[in-house]
């Protein structure tokens, strides 16, 4: 086992490094002067250019990016210009909340799409299976911009059951002691109710605008995995065999069926992450996300490429994990692998 987690992390470096090179270039090719941004309208050439100097864009490519590969080794992902504070640190404080929303989101289309997937499977062109591909369809073809201004329009406008969409609080309330930065967690942990249930209102339509769009393939893959599995001859055998359906439901078939959802699962969280920028946006959430777009808007590059390199590193280890799974799930993979 540690074997391959050995394995799996070297062979991640190349990729790593690919981003790093990748996202640098981007930035730097992007229309916009950060130098030009800061300096302001009414900012001279040589205010612009002791900017520039200040910033180290008036050195060559290579030496810019030379320089801060130096500065990765050491840890430093550089200043947000917008903020003046080190954006490893704003990554530090506003990464619990994109996670808080992202695995929110996850956890509620796990528990709904897999069941959902399972029953379908096992009641084929039934209620539940035509139920299983109207949601499906439905959640691939709404942009997420689109439910999360619609969620918010119907239950916060209309009806008035939502709370206001302006972040992880109402701003009247103050939040709870940082423990591990999830606020419903912090909140329980503080013993403070009012205050989860408060957190948990805020967190109920930007979870939902996630949860929609990632619980489509999820249902879709567990079904179809499900389906296949089913009309095995062990399963057959399994079932004359005078075992109880649970058990072959259960600990035959949706066990041999895992592997291919727990794929899905990765892909999704990827997704996941990506989405999460356009919805922290809609619901003013104060994530890493928005702090990457609010930069991108600035032309400020380091609270880019260190959102970025801070993705790329979460999916490297979300990738990590899914290959534990595997092992986990299936012993033969080890000896394959």
């Amino acid at each position: 086992m540690l074997t391959l987690i050995f394995k799996r992390l070297l062979g991640a470096l190349p990729n790593l490094f690919g981003i790093v090179l990748i996202t640098f270039l981007l930035t730097r090719a992007l229309p916009g002067d950060p130098a030009a941004f800061f300096a302001g309208p009414s900012g001279t050439q040589e205010a612009v250019a002791e900017v520039r100097e200040k910033l180290g864009l008036n050195k060559s490519l290579p030496e810019q990016f030379w320089i801060y590969l130096k500065s990765l080794a050491k840890g430093d992902l550089g200043n947000a210009l917008s903020t003046g504070q080190p954006v490893a640190k704003e990554l530090i404080t506003r990464l619990p909340a994109s996670l808080e929303l992202v695995l929110a989101s996850l956890l509620f289309a796990v528990v709904i799409a897999i069941p959902l997937g399972i029953a379908a499977a096992r009641h084929p062109n039934s209620w539940v299976d035509h139920t299983c591909r109207l949601i499906t369809t439905a959640g691939v073809s709404l942009p997420t911009f689109f439910t999360g201004l619609l969620l918010a329009y119907v239950f916060y406008f209309l009806l008035g059951w939502a709370p206001s969409p302006i972040g992880r609080l109402d701003p009247y309330l103050s939040s709870p002691p940082n423990i591990t930065g999830f606020y419903t967690l912090d909140s329980l942990l503080a013993g403070n109710g009012p205050l989860f249930i408060a957190s948990l209102k805020q967190m109920i339509l930007p979870v939902l605008t996630l949860g929609i769009f990632v619980l489509a393939p999820l249902a879709r893959m567990t079904r179809a995995s499900m389906l296949s599995v089913l009309s095995a001859d062990f399963i057959r055998t399994a079932r004359a065999s005078g075992l109880s359906p649970t058990t072959v439901l259960v600990r035959y078939a949706f066990r041999n069926a895992l592997l291919p959802v727990i794929t899905t699962l990765g892909m999704v969280f990827s997704f996941l992450l990506g989405m999460s920028v356009i919805v922290e946006k809609v619901f003013a959430w104060p994530g890493v996300g928005s702090f990457a777009l609010e930069a991108l808007v600035a032309s400020d590059y380091a609270p880019v490429q260190g959102f970025v390199l801070t993705m790329a590193v979460l999916y490297t280890l979300l990738n990590l994990l899914i290959d534990v799974l595997y092992v986990v799930i299936d012993p033969r993979v080890r000896l394959e692998s």
